[in-house]
């Protein structure tokens, strides 16, 4: 039978005001290189097109970025005739964002490395697809190149899904190369799957359904 009398339990001392704010990692948000914008596209046919564009939010830090991603909708559940557009915004309060549009100044002269998916991969590629684009651009994963990237764009459509990341020259290619080159490996596309650059000049202009490629990988 034991005799020895209980420990009093130890008593807790409340942290001290020093103590609460020791660990930074716990309020200090991680910025971004860019600030960015995600933009919605709703296909209404009684809207303009510009009416049917639509600002949802911006962001500059990680945890922005992720707060955002995982409140919306994956692109696999949109509707057909929609779209998501994730476009630099710039920290300079004298300019405004890049628009999700051919006419922008800063994309105007550009192109696009699109990649086209079919009906199957909607459910098996496209969410993945595309989150591994955005986190390209928001990590800024093709190095100097990087700069010359205005925005992505996924398409949601009957015939197929597209995802496309939008850079500013179209002339520019050892940046376009490097960013497409990239992208491919980021996405663990197989060699044989070929993605191709076009420039926005020949998209808006074309007479048939299908661009002539600038540049492939």
């Amino acid at each position: 039978m034991a005799t020895s009398e209980p420990k009093a339990p130890e008593t807790v001392e409340p942290p001290t005001e020093s103590q609460v704010v020791a660990n930074p990692e716990q309020y200090i948000k991680h910025p971004l290189q860019n600030r960015w914008a995600l933009w919605y596209f709703k296909n209404d046919k009684s809207k303009s097109w510009t009416e049917n564009l639509r600002l949802i939010s911006k962001f500059d830090t990680v945890e922005d970025f992720w707060a955002l991603y995982n409140h919306i909708q994956q692109p696999s559940k949109l509707g057909f005739g929609c779209d998501y557009c994730l476009f630099k915004h710039f920290h300079f309060v004298c300019q405004d964002g890049i628009k999700p549009m051919w006419e922008d100044d800063r994309n105007k002269l550009g192109g696009r490395w699109l990649m086209t998916l079919n009906k199957q991969q909607r459910h098996n590629d496209l969410d993945r697809y595309w989150m591994e684009t955005l986190l390209c651009l928001v990590g800024e994963s093709f190095d100097e190149a990087s700069e010359d990237v205005c925005g992505a764009v996924v398409n949601v459509r009957p015939k197929g899904d597209k995802i496309a990341i939008w850079t500013s020259n179209c002339q520019n290619r050892e940046a376009i190369m490097t960013i497409g080159q990239n992208y491919k490996e980021r996405l663990n596309l197989p060699v044989k799957a070929l993605i191709g650059y076009q420039s926005h000049d020949d998209t808006s202009s074309k007479s048939g359904s299908t661009t002539k490629n600038m540049y492939s990988v």
